[in-house]
């Protein structure tokens, strides 16, 4: 990988987010035969603009949405991004790219440092802080973990004393609390330029941990997260998405904290 240059102070508005929407979703397939997940619906809102309200909170105007399964139900709906106060491009893969393939698919739309993000989980997170952090430690990229009480269906992420990621590990020990990665990522367009072109590849499992050698560093979320995947959580997600003012939702002021350190694991 080529040598990385010092970061620079960032403004939130010139950082454009990637999210990844582009799932099959087959776990969920009985309850949205009709639709991308990305696009259940929570008390009539598609979820991915739950999404989108919080990243246009956070002073980002410039989405691109990674499509793929079902494209055009999500690129029909949110069209040019205008309506909602944001301008929207698409990446469409044409077979499944993981999100590192993904990502790489839209290398030319994206900004430097871009912000990732999961199309089909929720999580309280603050841009502010993830820059600051970036500059701070001249990072590669700033990972958003949660704390959980069981760590088994996402693995778990160990750091070390300074808020620096020490390990990824894939599968979690069952009934054991810990940090997850929270499917939230700021990091340098160079290691989007670094990978394959056309190839599967994962940002979590097969990129992520080549780089620990590198500065990549975490912020822990307080708050609240749920996964849409699987459909005990999206039942869930109707209760605990709904009942929430999304302005409030989505404060930037929420607890996301650089000093919880070492792995709770």
């Amino acid at each position: 990988m080529k040598k990385l240059e010092h970061n620079r102070n960032i403004r939130p508005g010139a950082v454009r987010a990637f999210v990844l929407c582009g799932g099959a979703g087959t776990r969920l397939r009985p309850m949205l035969a009709d639709r991308p997940k990305s696009m259940a619906l929570i008390s009539g809102t598609p979820f991915l603009e739950l999404l989108l309200d919080s990243l246009r909170s956070h002073r980002i105007g410039e989405v691109i949405l990674g499509t793929g399964y079902m494209a055009e139900k999500i690129e029909s709906y949110f069209g040019s991004g205008n309506k909602f106060g944001l301008n929207i491009r698409y990446s469409r893969e044409h077979e499944p790219l993981g999100t590192g393939g993904a990502l790489k698919l839209a290398e030319s739309l994206i900004s430097d440092p871009v912000l990732v993000l999961n199309g089909d989980s929720y999580v309280e997170w603050s841009l502010v802080p993830m820059l600051e952090l970036f500059t701070v430690k001249n990072a590669d990229i700033v990972v958003v973990l949660q704390a959980v009480a069981d760590v088994t269906r996402y693995g778990s992420v160990a750091l070390d004393h300074d808020g620096r990621v020490a390990e990824f590990t894939e599968k979690g020990v069952r009934g054991v609390p810990g940090l997850i990665n929270a499917g939230v990522y700021l990091l340098r367009k160079q290691i989007v330029c670094d990978l394959p072109e056309g190839k599967a590849i994962s940002l979590e499992r097969q990129v992520f941990p080549r780089l620990l050698d590198r500065a990549v560093y975490a912020l822990v979320s307080t708050g609240l997260f749920i996964d849409i995947g699987i459909p005990e959580d999206l039942k869930r997600a109707q209760t605990l998405l709904a009942s929430r003012d999304r302005t409030a939702a989505h404060d930037s002021s929420v607890s996301v904290s650089p000093n919880v350190h070492g792995d709770t694991t």
